[in-house]
Protein backbone atom coordinates (compact mmCIF):
# COMPACT_ATOMS: atom_id res chain seq x y z
CA UNK A 1 0.00 0.00 0.00
CA UNK A 2 0.74 3.71 -0.84
CA UNK A 3 0.59 6.47 2.41
CA UNK A 4 1.39 10.01 1.08
CA UNK A 5 0.18 11.47 4.24
CA UNK A 6 -1.72 10.97 7.46
CA UNK A 7 -4.08 12.75 9.59
CA UNK A 8 -5.03 13.78 13.28
CA UNK A 9 -6.67 10.50 13.48
CA UNK A 10 -4.61 8.13 11.83
CA UNK A 11 -1.42 10.11 13.64
CA UNK A 12 -3.40 9.74 17.19
CA UNK A 13 -3.74 5.29 16.09
CA UNK A 14 0.39 5.17 14.88
CA UNK A 15 1.05 6.84 18.48
CA UNK A 16 -1.27 4.89 20.50
CA UNK A 17 0.24 1.69 18.99
CA UNK A 18 3.77 3.05 19.71
CA UNK A 19 3.19 3.35 23.02
CA UNK A 20 1.62 -0.47 23.11
CA UNK A 21 4.63 -1.80 21.80
CA UNK A 22 6.78 -0.95 24.04
CA UNK A 23 4.49 -1.98 26.79
CA UNK A 24 4.47 -5.58 25.41
CA UNK A 25 8.66 -5.16 25.27
CA UNK A 26 9.28 -3.04 28.91
CA UNK A 27 10.69 -5.98 30.70
CA UNK A 28 13.43 -6.99 27.32
CA UNK A 29 14.96 -3.49 27.55
CA UNK A 30 14.56 -3.52 31.15
CA UNK A 31 17.42 -6.88 30.80
CA UNK A 32 19.44 -4.49 28.47
CA UNK A 33 19.46 -1.41 31.41
CA UNK A 34 23.09 -0.80 31.86
CA UNK A 35 23.73 2.76 31.61
CA UNK A 36 23.80 5.28 33.06
CA UNK A 37 23.30 2.77 35.91
CA UNK A 38 22.41 -0.78 35.80
CA UNK A 39 19.28 -0.73 37.60
CA UNK A 40 16.48 -2.54 35.58
CA UNK A 41 14.03 -0.03 34.64
CA UNK A 42 14.27 1.45 31.58
CA UNK A 43 11.53 0.04 29.66
CA UNK A 44 9.31 0.45 32.96
CA UNK A 45 10.36 4.28 32.86
CA UNK A 46 9.81 4.88 29.45
CA UNK A 47 6.52 3.06 29.15
CA UNK A 48 5.24 4.69 31.77
CA UNK A 49 6.21 8.33 30.06
CA UNK A 50 4.72 7.60 26.98
CA UNK A 51 1.35 6.05 29.18
CA UNK A 52 0.68 8.85 30.50
CA UNK A 53 0.42 10.76 27.20
CA UNK A 54 -1.34 7.69 25.77
CA UNK A 55 -3.80 8.04 28.10
CA UNK A 56 -4.75 11.67 27.19
CA UNK A 57 -4.52 10.92 23.34
CA UNK A 58 -6.87 7.84 23.84
CA UNK A 59 -9.98 10.52 25.53
CA UNK A 60 -9.33 12.38 22.88
CA UNK A 61 -12.78 12.63 20.53
CA UNK A 62 -11.87 13.26 16.96
CA UNK A 63 -8.61 15.55 17.44
CA UNK A 64 -7.23 17.97 15.55
CA UNK A 65 -3.71 17.90 15.20
CA UNK A 66 -3.16 20.64 17.68
CA UNK A 67 -5.11 19.02 20.19
CA UNK A 68 -3.24 15.61 19.64
CA UNK A 69 0.18 17.47 19.79
CA UNK A 70 -0.92 18.68 23.15
CA UNK A 71 -1.82 15.67 24.33
CA UNK A 72 1.22 13.98 23.95
CA UNK A 73 3.53 17.29 24.78
CA UNK A 74 1.92 17.67 28.13
CA UNK A 75 1.12 14.07 29.15
CA UNK A 76 4.86 12.72 28.51
CA UNK A 77 6.31 16.12 29.94
CA UNK A 78 4.23 15.37 33.61
CA UNK A 79 4.58 11.82 33.39
CA UNK A 80 8.19 11.49 32.53
CA UNK A 81 10.07 9.23 34.68
CA UNK A 82 13.48 8.24 34.86
CA UNK A 83 16.10 9.83 32.66
CA UNK A 84 15.23 8.12 29.85
CA UNK A 85 11.38 8.54 30.02
CA UNK A 86 12.46 12.68 30.23
CA UNK A 87 14.20 12.66 26.83
CA UNK A 88 11.71 10.38 25.31
CA UNK A 89 8.92 13.07 26.73
CA UNK A 90 11.52 15.61 25.12
CA UNK A 91 11.63 13.99 21.83
CA UNK A 92 7.45 13.78 21.49
CA UNK A 93 8.23 17.32 22.64
CA UNK A 94 9.90 18.90 19.83
CA UNK A 95 8.39 16.35 17.56
CA UNK A 96 4.58 17.55 18.06
CA UNK A 97 6.54 21.16 18.22
CA UNK A 98 6.67 21.20 14.39
CA UNK A 99 3.04 18.93 13.78
CA UNK A 100 0.30 20.89 15.20
CA UNK A 101 0.73 23.47 12.64
CA UNK A 102 -0.43 20.69 10.17
CA UNK A 103 -3.92 19.05 9.36
CA UNK A 104 -2.08 16.54 7.60
CA UNK A 105 1.66 15.31 8.24
CA UNK A 106 4.10 14.28 4.81
CA UNK A 107 7.72 13.05 4.54
CA UNK A 108 8.41 16.64 4.61
CA UNK A 109 7.05 17.99 7.80
CA UNK A 110 8.23 14.62 9.59
CA UNK A 111 11.28 14.69 8.74
CA UNK A 112 11.13 18.78 10.04
CA UNK A 113 9.45 17.11 13.52
CA UNK A 114 12.35 14.47 13.93
CA UNK A 115 15.20 17.10 13.69
CA UNK A 116 13.25 19.17 16.30
CA UNK A 117 12.80 16.11 18.44
CA UNK A 118 16.69 15.76 18.86
CA UNK A 119 17.23 19.44 18.82
CA UNK A 120 14.88 19.53 21.80
CA UNK A 121 16.52 16.47 23.31
CA UNK A 122 20.18 17.01 23.24
CA UNK A 123 19.40 20.63 24.66
CA UNK A 124 17.32 19.45 27.67
CA UNK A 125 20.26 16.91 28.66
CA UNK A 126 23.17 18.96 30.28
CA UNK A 127 25.59 16.28 29.15
CA UNK A 128 24.63 14.16 25.86
CA UNK A 129 26.36 11.02 25.98
CA UNK A 130 26.87 9.29 22.30
CA UNK A 131 25.57 5.97 22.51
CA UNK A 132 22.14 6.58 23.77
CA UNK A 133 19.21 6.83 22.78
CA UNK A 134 20.18 10.66 21.63
CA UNK A 135 22.13 8.57 18.72
CA UNK A 136 19.39 6.26 17.72
CA UNK A 137 17.18 9.38 17.79
CA UNK A 138 19.58 11.35 15.80
CA UNK A 139 20.29 8.67 13.51
CA UNK A 140 16.84 8.29 12.73
CA UNK A 141 16.56 12.43 11.93
CA UNK A 142 19.54 12.59 9.60
CA UNK A 143 18.49 9.28 7.43
CA UNK A 144 14.90 11.00 7.13
CA UNK A 145 16.70 14.17 5.90
CA UNK A 146 18.48 11.91 3.53
CA UNK A 147 15.73 10.49 2.11
CA UNK A 148 13.87 13.14 0.92
CA UNK A 149 12.78 14.05 -2.50
CA UNK A 150 13.49 9.68 -3.06
CA UNK A 151 9.94 9.10 -2.16
CA UNK A 152 6.62 10.70 -1.02
CA UNK A 153 5.12 7.28 0.32
CA UNK A 154 5.32 6.97 3.54
CA UNK A 155 5.47 3.28 4.28
CA UNK A 156 8.80 3.25 2.21
CA UNK A 157 10.14 6.35 3.33
CA UNK A 158 9.55 5.27 7.71
CA UNK A 159 10.36 2.08 6.69
CA UNK A 160 13.92 3.14 5.99
CA UNK A 161 14.68 5.14 8.74
CA UNK A 162 13.35 2.77 11.26
CA UNK A 163 15.97 0.43 9.40
CA UNK A 164 19.10 2.84 9.56
CA UNK A 165 17.78 3.31 13.12
CA UNK A 166 18.17 -0.36 14.07
CA UNK A 167 21.50 -0.22 12.51
CA UNK A 168 22.36 3.04 14.70
CA UNK A 169 20.88 1.04 17.53
CA UNK A 170 23.48 -2.20 16.85
CA UNK A 171 26.02 0.17 16.80
CA UNK A 172 25.75 1.94 20.25
CA UNK A 173 27.74 -0.89 21.88
CA UNK A 174 31.29 0.76 20.08
CA UNK A 175 30.10 4.06 21.65
CA UNK A 176 30.03 3.05 24.93
CA UNK A 177 32.27 0.66 26.78
CA UNK A 178 30.07 -0.31 29.23
CA UNK A 179 27.53 -1.57 26.38
CA UNK A 180 30.10 -3.78 24.81
CA UNK A 181 31.18 -5.22 28.28
CA UNK A 182 27.53 -6.51 28.80
CA UNK A 183 27.21 -7.37 25.69
CA UNK A 184 23.42 -5.71 24.80
CA UNK A 185 23.13 -2.23 22.96
CA UNK A 186 21.35 0.70 24.92
CA UNK A 187 18.54 0.23 26.38
CA UNK A 188 17.14 3.98 25.74
CA UNK A 189 17.57 3.15 21.92
CA UNK A 190 16.10 -0.18 21.57
CA UNK A 191 13.04 1.62 23.63
CA UNK A 192 12.60 3.97 21.41
CA UNK A 193 12.64 1.63 17.78
CA UNK A 194 10.07 -0.32 19.65
CA UNK A 195 7.88 2.81 19.56
CA UNK A 196 8.86 3.37 15.96
CA UNK A 197 8.37 -0.38 14.78
CA UNK A 198 4.56 -0.24 17.20
CA UNK A 199 3.38 2.79 14.96
CA UNK A 200 4.72 1.76 11.98
CA UNK A 201 2.50 -1.44 11.62
CA UNK A 202 -0.44 1.35 11.91
CA UNK A 203 0.98 2.81 9.21
CA UNK A 204 1.46 -0.37 7.26
CA UNK A 205 -2.25 -1.10 7.74
CA UNK A 206 -2.83 -3.33 10.58
CA UNK A 207 -5.06 -2.47 13.04
CA UNK A 208 -3.63 -2.18 16.51
CA UNK A 209 -6.18 -2.14 19.82
CA UNK A 210 -4.84 0.08 22.46
CA UNK A 211 -5.13 -1.56 25.81
CA UNK A 212 -3.32 0.65 27.67
CA UNK A 213 -0.80 -0.53 30.05
CA UNK A 214 -0.24 -4.21 30.91
CA UNK A 215 1.40 -5.57 34.43
CA UNK A 216 3.13 -8.64 32.18
CA UNK A 217 5.25 -8.02 29.53
CA UNK A 218 5.21 -9.86 26.54
CA UNK A 219 8.74 -11.46 25.74
CA UNK A 220 8.72 -11.93 22.10
CA UNK A 221 11.95 -10.76 19.63
CA UNK A 222 14.46 -9.80 21.65
CA UNK A 223 16.71 -11.47 24.07
CA UNK A 224 16.13 -13.85 26.81
CA UNK A 225 15.31 -13.26 30.21
CA UNK A 226 18.39 -13.93 32.34
CA UNK A 227 20.96 -14.07 29.49
CA UNK A 228 22.38 -10.60 30.23
CA UNK A 229 24.49 -10.30 33.61
CA UNK A 230 25.88 -6.84 35.14
CA UNK A 231 27.32 -8.70 37.73
CA UNK A 232 30.60 -6.96 36.99
CA UNK A 233 29.77 -4.24 37.52
CA UNK A 234 29.97 -2.97 40.50
CA UNK A 235 27.35 -0.68 42.95
CA UNK A 236 31.07 1.97 43.38
CA UNK A 237 30.79 2.23 40.35
CA UNK A 238 27.32 4.14 40.62
CA UNK A 239 28.63 7.70 41.91
CA UNK A 240 25.89 9.22 42.25
CA UNK A 241 23.45 7.02 44.09
CA UNK A 242 19.72 8.69 44.12
CA UNK A 243 18.05 8.98 40.84
CA UNK A 244 15.57 12.37 42.05
CA UNK A 245 12.54 13.34 39.74
CA UNK A 246 10.09 16.03 40.60
CA UNK A 247 8.06 18.93 39.25
CA UNK A 248 8.32 21.89 39.93
CA UNK A 249 5.00 24.38 39.38
CA UNK A 250 6.39 27.52 39.07
CA UNK A 251 5.52 30.76 41.24
CA UNK A 252 8.26 32.75 40.00
CA UNK A 253 10.02 33.59 37.11
CA UNK A 254 12.13 31.03 35.32
CA UNK A 255 13.48 32.63 32.26
CA UNK A 256 16.57 31.53 30.28
CA UNK A 257 19.45 32.89 33.17
CA UNK A 258 17.34 31.06 35.71
CA UNK A 259 17.38 28.24 34.19
CA UNK A 260 20.86 27.82 33.69
CA UNK A 261 21.76 28.93 37.07
CA UNK A 262 19.51 25.97 37.93
CA UNK A 263 21.12 23.47 35.94
CA UNK A 264 24.85 24.13 37.26
CA UNK A 265 23.57 24.19 40.93
CA UNK A 266 22.55 20.54 39.92
CA UNK A 267 25.81 19.76 38.42
CA UNK A 268 27.47 20.67 40.96
CA UNK A 269 25.46 18.25 43.26
CA UNK A 270 24.74 15.14 40.61
CA UNK A 271 25.17 14.26 36.97
CA UNK A 272 22.80 12.49 34.51
CA UNK A 273 20.83 16.05 34.56
CA UNK A 274 17.66 16.31 32.23
CA UNK A 275 15.60 19.57 33.21
CA UNK A 276 12.99 20.75 30.63
CA UNK A 277 11.03 24.00 31.59
CA UNK A 278 7.77 24.61 29.90
CA UNK A 279 5.00 27.73 30.59
CA UNK A 280 4.21 26.64 33.85
CA UNK A 281 6.46 23.33 35.25
CA UNK A 282 9.82 22.22 35.29
CA UNK A 283 11.04 18.89 35.25
CA UNK A 284 13.82 17.90 37.05
CA UNK A 285 15.73 14.62 37.08
CA UNK A 286 19.45 14.43 38.59
CA UNK A 287 21.74 11.64 39.87
CA UNK A 288 22.71 12.73 43.68
CA UNK A 289 23.71 11.73 46.95
CA UNK A 290 21.75 14.82 48.37
CA UNK A 291 18.25 14.56 46.90
CA UNK A 292 16.94 16.99 49.30
CA UNK A 293 19.21 19.80 48.55
CA UNK A 294 17.68 19.51 44.85
CA UNK A 295 14.36 19.90 46.16
CA UNK A 296 15.15 22.28 48.33
CA UNK A 297 16.61 24.37 45.36
CA UNK A 298 13.69 23.59 43.80
CA UNK A 299 11.46 25.37 46.32
CA UNK A 300 12.91 28.34 45.75
CA UNK A 301 10.93 28.69 42.17
CA UNK A 302 7.90 27.03 42.88
CA UNK A 303 5.79 24.16 44.90
CA UNK A 304 6.97 20.68 44.04
CA UNK A 305 5.05 17.82 42.67
CA UNK A 306 5.77 14.67 41.28
CA UNK A 307 8.88 13.79 43.99
CA UNK A 308 10.39 10.52 43.65
CA UNK A 309 14.13 9.14 44.94
CA UNK A 310 14.91 5.72 44.41
CA UNK A 311 18.31 4.18 45.18
CA UNK A 312 20.10 3.09 42.48
CA UNK A 313 22.42 0.98 44.52
CA UNK A 314 19.95 -1.09 46.10
CA UNK A 315 18.24 -1.73 42.55
CA UNK A 316 21.34 -2.61 40.93
CA UNK A 317 22.13 -5.16 44.15
CA UNK A 318 18.38 -6.44 43.86
CA UNK A 319 18.65 -6.83 39.98
CA UNK A 320 22.03 -8.84 40.47
CA UNK A 321 20.19 -11.09 43.36
CA UNK A 322 17.33 -12.08 40.79
CA UNK A 323 20.22 -12.73 38.19
CA UNK A 324 21.70 -14.92 40.60
CA UNK A 325 18.36 -16.70 41.29
CA UNK A 326 17.23 -17.38 37.66
CA UNK A 327 21.33 -19.00 37.47
CA UNK A 328 21.14 -21.25 40.92
CA UNK A 329 17.47 -22.55 39.47
CA UNK A 330 19.23 -23.06 36.49
CA UNK A 331 21.99 -25.26 37.81
CA UNK A 332 19.90 -26.97 40.69
CA UNK A 333 22.40 -25.07 43.34
CA UNK A 334 20.89 -23.91 46.34
CA UNK A 335 19.45 -19.87 46.11
CA UNK A 336 21.61 -17.61 46.98
CA UNK A 337 21.10 -15.34 50.28
CA UNK A 338 20.77 -11.27 50.46
CA UNK A 339 23.74 -10.06 52.15
CA UNK A 340 22.20 -7.75 55.36
CA UNK A 341 22.03 -3.87 53.77
CA UNK A 342 24.79 -2.04 55.14
CA UNK A 343 23.86 0.27 57.97
CA UNK A 344 22.40 3.93 57.55
CA UNK A 345 21.90 7.09 59.62
CA UNK A 346 17.56 7.23 58.78
CA UNK A 347 14.93 4.83 57.68
CA UNK A 348 11.36 4.55 57.02
CA UNK A 349 8.78 2.62 58.22
CA UNK A 350 4.99 3.11 56.83
CA UNK A 351 1.60 1.13 56.91
CA UNK A 352 -0.18 1.00 53.56
CA UNK A 353 -2.63 -0.60 51.84
CA UNK A 354 -3.00 -1.07 47.77
CA UNK A 355 -0.26 -1.63 45.51
CA UNK A 356 -0.46 1.88 43.69
CA UNK A 357 -0.02 3.37 46.67
CA UNK A 358 2.66 0.97 48.30
CA UNK A 359 4.58 2.07 44.81
CA UNK A 360 4.33 5.60 45.81
CA UNK A 361 6.07 5.03 49.40
CA UNK A 362 8.85 2.72 47.75
CA UNK A 363 9.66 5.38 45.39
CA UNK A 364 9.85 8.07 47.77
CA UNK A 365 12.40 5.73 49.99
CA UNK A 366 10.59 4.15 52.37
CA UNK A 367 12.47 1.26 53.51
CA UNK A 368 9.69 -1.14 54.54
CA UNK A 369 6.43 -1.36 53.95
CA UNK A 370 3.55 -3.23 56.33
CA UNK A 371 0.76 -4.19 54.88
CA UNK A 372 -2.68 -2.40 57.11
CA UNK A 373 -4.83 0.23 57.90
CA UNK A 374 -8.62 0.15 58.23
CA UNK A 375 -10.13 -3.08 59.46
CA UNK A 376 -6.48 -4.77 59.11
CA UNK A 377 -4.51 -3.23 61.91
CA UNK A 378 -0.85 -4.29 62.75
CA UNK A 379 0.19 -4.75 65.49
CA UNK A 380 2.69 -3.55 68.13
CA UNK A 381 4.93 -7.18 66.89
CA UNK A 382 4.55 -6.10 63.37
CA UNK A 383 6.25 -3.18 63.90
CA UNK A 384 8.76 -4.76 66.01
CA UNK A 385 9.84 -6.83 62.81
CA UNK A 386 10.27 -4.13 60.40
CA UNK A 387 12.09 -2.22 62.75
CA UNK A 388 14.45 -5.52 62.96
CA UNK A 389 14.43 -5.27 59.01
CA UNK A 390 15.30 -1.50 58.18
CA UNK A 391 19.40 -1.35 59.54
CA UNK A 392 19.40 2.41 60.56
CA UNK A 393 20.54 4.46 62.98
CA UNK A 394 17.15 6.50 63.56
CA UNK A 395 13.83 4.69 62.37
CA UNK A 396 11.10 7.25 60.95
CA UNK A 397 7.57 5.17 61.32
CA UNK A 398 4.37 6.55 60.03
CA UNK A 399 0.98 4.92 61.04
CA UNK A 400 -1.40 6.56 58.43
CA UNK A 401 -3.70 5.69 60.85
CA UNK A 402 -5.50 6.79 64.32
CA UNK A 403 -6.06 3.30 65.08
CA UNK A 404 -2.16 2.11 64.54
CA UNK A 405 -0.71 5.31 66.37
CA UNK A 406 -0.62 3.13 69.84
CA UNK A 407 0.99 -0.04 68.26
CA UNK A 408 3.46 1.96 66.72
CA UNK A 409 4.61 3.78 70.10
CA UNK A 410 4.28 0.56 71.85
CA UNK A 411 7.01 -0.30 69.44
CA UNK A 412 9.42 2.60 70.22
CA UNK A 413 9.26 2.01 73.87
CA UNK A 414 10.43 -1.42 73.15
CA UNK A 415 13.40 -1.13 70.89
CA UNK A 416 16.86 -0.70 71.83
CA UNK A 417 19.72 0.21 69.71
CA UNK A 418 18.00 2.49 67.27
CA UNK A 419 16.41 6.04 67.58
CA UNK A 420 12.88 5.51 66.89
CA UNK A 421 10.18 8.36 65.89
CA UNK A 422 7.14 8.31 64.99
CA UNK A 423 5.21 10.69 63.05
CA UNK A 424 1.35 10.59 63.88
CA UNK A 425 -0.09 10.35 60.72
CA UNK A 426 -3.69 9.53 60.45
CA UNK A 427 -4.44 9.08 56.80
CA UNK A 428 -1.88 7.72 53.63
CA UNK A 429 -1.86 11.41 52.39
CA UNK A 430 -0.13 12.87 55.50
CA UNK A 431 2.09 10.00 55.42
CA UNK A 432 2.67 11.07 51.97
CA UNK A 433 3.17 14.11 52.67
CA UNK A 434 5.25 13.65 55.58
CA UNK A 435 7.84 11.72 53.67
CA UNK A 436 8.16 14.21 50.99
CA UNK A 437 9.47 17.02 53.34
CA UNK A 438 11.78 15.00 54.83
CA UNK A 439 15.40 16.92 53.65
CA UNK A 440 18.81 14.90 54.16
CA UNK A 441 21.27 16.84 56.04
CA UNK A 442 19.00 18.08 59.05
CA UNK A 443 18.84 16.49 62.55
CA UNK A 444 15.77 13.89 63.31
CA UNK A 445 14.44 17.02 65.82
CA UNK A 446 14.45 19.23 62.60
CA UNK A 447 13.12 16.42 60.20
CA UNK A 448 10.51 15.63 62.86
CA UNK A 449 9.09 19.01 63.13
CA UNK A 450 9.20 19.52 59.38
CA UNK A 451 7.10 15.93 58.64
CA UNK A 452 4.59 17.61 61.41
CA UNK A 453 4.20 20.64 60.43
CA UNK A 454 3.48 19.20 56.29
CA UNK A 455 0.95 17.30 57.54
CA UNK A 456 -0.92 20.43 59.38
CA UNK A 457 -1.58 21.50 55.14
CA UNK A 458 -3.17 18.38 54.29
CA UNK A 459 -6.75 17.81 53.71
CA UNK A 460 -7.85 14.16 53.59
CA UNK A 461 -11.25 12.81 52.50
CA UNK A 462 -11.98 9.06 51.62
CA UNK A 463 -15.31 7.69 50.23
CA UNK A 464 -16.60 4.30 51.53
CA UNK A 465 -19.99 2.36 51.47
CA UNK A 466 -22.58 2.11 54.89
CA UNK A 467 -22.91 -1.49 56.10
CA UNK A 468 -25.87 -0.65 57.85
CA UNK A 469 -29.17 2.05 58.43
CA UNK A 470 -27.81 4.79 61.13
CA UNK A 471 -28.12 8.42 61.36
CA UNK A 472 -24.96 10.76 61.82
CA UNK A 473 -24.85 14.60 61.96
CA UNK A 474 -28.56 14.77 60.99
CA UNK A 475 -27.72 12.80 57.81
CA UNK A 476 -29.97 9.83 57.54
CA UNK A 477 -27.82 6.48 55.77
CA UNK A 478 -29.02 3.60 54.09
CA UNK A 479 -27.34 0.53 54.54
CA UNK A 480 -25.33 0.84 50.69
CA UNK A 481 -25.52 4.14 50.50
CA UNK A 482 -21.61 6.19 49.69
CA UNK A 483 -20.16 7.94 52.04
CA UNK A 484 -17.50 10.62 52.04
CA UNK A 485 -15.67 11.54 55.15
CA UNK A 486 -13.35 14.49 55.93
CA UNK A 487 -11.10 14.70 58.39
CA UNK A 488 -13.87 15.61 60.71
CA UNK A 489 -17.15 14.17 60.14
CA UNK A 490 -19.49 12.59 57.05
CA UNK A 491 -19.75 15.35 54.51
CA UNK A 492 -21.81 13.81 51.26
CA UNK A 493 -24.16 10.85 51.88
CA UNK A 494 -26.14 9.43 48.14
CA UNK A 495 -26.38 6.27 46.01
CA UNK A 496 -24.10 7.43 43.39
CA UNK A 497 -20.55 7.03 44.12
CA UNK A 498 -19.60 10.09 41.32
CA UNK A 499 -21.98 12.51 42.82
CA UNK A 500 -20.49 11.43 46.40
CA UNK A 501 -17.30 11.80 45.48
CA UNK A 502 -18.00 15.12 43.83
CA UNK A 503 -19.81 16.56 47.20
CA UNK A 504 -17.06 15.31 49.36
CA UNK A 505 -14.16 17.05 47.37
CA UNK A 506 -15.99 20.28 46.62
CA UNK A 507 -16.48 20.55 50.76
CA UNK A 508 -12.85 19.91 51.39
CA UNK A 509 -11.80 22.66 48.99
CA UNK A 510 -11.45 26.44 49.62
CA UNK A 511 -9.85 29.44 48.21
CA UNK A 512 -6.28 28.75 49.67
CA UNK A 513 -6.18 25.21 48.06
CA UNK A 514 -3.67 24.27 45.46
CA UNK A 515 -3.44 20.23 45.17
CA UNK A 516 -5.66 17.77 44.70
CA UNK A 517 -4.45 14.18 44.63
CA UNK A 518 -7.11 11.65 43.83
CA UNK A 519 -6.31 7.51 44.42
CA UNK A 520 -8.63 5.41 43.08
CA UNK A 521 -9.16 2.18 44.65
CA UNK A 522 -9.60 -1.54 43.65
CA UNK A 523 -13.09 -0.99 43.19
CA UNK A 524 -13.36 2.57 41.51
CA UNK A 525 -12.41 2.85 38.20
CA UNK A 526 -9.63 4.73 36.38
CA UNK A 527 -11.91 6.32 33.97
CA UNK A 528 -14.11 7.66 36.27
CA UNK A 529 -11.60 8.86 38.46
CA UNK A 530 -10.43 10.80 35.79
CA UNK A 531 -14.35 12.46 35.09
CA UNK A 532 -14.44 13.31 38.61
CA UNK A 533 -10.85 15.15 38.22
CA UNK A 534 -12.31 16.79 35.08
CA UNK A 535 -15.86 17.86 36.50
CA UNK A 536 -13.60 19.16 39.55
CA UNK A 537 -11.20 20.95 36.89
CA UNK A 538 -14.01 22.68 35.39
CA UNK A 539 -15.70 24.05 38.60
CA UNK A 540 -12.05 25.14 39.93
CA UNK A 541 -9.77 26.20 37.40
CA UNK A 542 -7.01 27.34 39.55
CA UNK A 543 -6.52 24.23 41.28
CA UNK A 544 -3.70 21.31 40.50
CA UNK A 545 -5.27 17.72 40.13
CA UNK A 546 -3.46 14.22 40.30
CA UNK A 547 -5.14 10.70 39.52
CA UNK A 548 -2.93 8.14 41.17
CA UNK A 549 -3.81 4.27 40.78
CA UNK A 550 -4.23 3.36 45.00
CA UNK A 551 -5.36 0.19 44.26
CA UNK A 552 -6.59 -0.19 48.38
CA UNK A 553 -9.57 -1.66 49.43
CA UNK A 554 -12.71 -0.87 51.31
CA UNK A 555 -12.29 2.92 49.92
CA UNK A 556 -13.56 3.73 47.01
CA UNK A 557 -11.54 6.87 46.42
CA UNK A 558 -9.05 8.79 48.67
CA UNK A 559 -8.65 12.59 48.11
CA UNK A 560 -5.46 14.56 49.29
CA UNK A 561 -6.30 18.72 49.15
CA UNK A 562 -3.13 20.97 50.06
Amino acid sequence: MVVKSVNAEQMRKIFLAGAQAIDTKKDIINELNVFPVPDGDTGTNMTMTIMSAAREVNALADPTMEDLAKAISSGSLRGARGNSGVILSQLLRGFTKVIRDYDMITADIISAAFNKAVETAYKAVMKPKEGTILTVAKGGAEKAEELLGQTDDLVEYIGKVIEHMDEVLAYTPELLPVLKEAGVVDSGGQGLVEIMKGGYEVLCGKEVEFKGESQVSVSAGGPSKGTISTENISTSDIKFGYCTEFIILLEKEFGEEEELKFKAFLESIGDSIVCVADDEVVKVHVHTNHPGKAFEKGLEYGQLTKMKVDNMREEHNEKLFLEQEKAAAASGAPAPKKEEKPRKKVGFITVSIGEGINEIFSGLGVDYIIEGGQTMNPSTQDMLNAIDEVNADTVFILPNNKNIILAADQARAMTEGKNIVVIPSKTIPQGIAAVISYIEGKTDEENEALMREAMKNIKTGQVTYSVRDTSIDGKEIKTGDYMGLDDHTIQSVGTSLYDTTIGLIESMLDEDSELLSIYYGQDASEEEAQRIADEIASRNNMIDIEVHSGGQPIYYYIASVE
